[in-house]
């Protein structure tokens, strides 16, 4: 089960965490309010294609986009693209709508937003209406993840 693969990554990695199981939900707003906090502490996982067979995370708050320049920019490329939701899953061994970094099938980089550290988040758990609620820092150290400035 995909949910199991990415709660027992993060507690092979020593991260502690609440886990939140609140079903199906249609809208960021929804799942925030099933979870009690604000939607800018859901941290949304998404899967980049860089190249061939090479993808990374990026890791931004609910209530923002990740801008595709200032990634662009940070990564020193010129095109990058969204894979789509076969490829996604293939890549990741999650489904859209549950993809996480922990447990994923391959170790892609993760690049998350400035906005991300100093702060109690949110974020997917491998399996639709599962989710996490864990110290950013400890995350963000725990992935290696690259902090930059890359939303809007």
């Amino acid at each position: 089960m995909s949910e199991e693969r990415a709660l027992g990554a993060m507690k092979q990695l020593g991260l502690e965490q609440v886990v939140t199981r609140h079903g199906r939900v249609e809208s960021l707003e929804e799942a925030a309010k099933l979870r009690g906090i604000q939607p800018r502490d859901i941290v949304k996982t998404l899967v980049v294609r860089r190249g061939d067979d090479d993808y990374l995370f990026v890791l931004v708050p609910g209530d923002r986009e990740f801008s595709w320049t200032k990634l662009r920019t940070l990564l020193g490329v010129k095109r990058l693209s969204m894979p789509d939701a076969g490829t996604a899953r293939d890549v990741t061994g999650y489904e859209r709508g549950t993809i996480t970094p922990f447990g994923a099938t391959h170790a892609w980089p993760v690049i998350a937003d400035a906005s991300i550290p100093g702060r109690r988040i949110s974020m997917g758990a491998g399996a639709q209406g599962v989710s996490v609620s864990l110290n950013a820092d400890s995350m963000l150290t725990a992935l290696n993840a690259t902090v930059a400035d890359i939303s809007n």
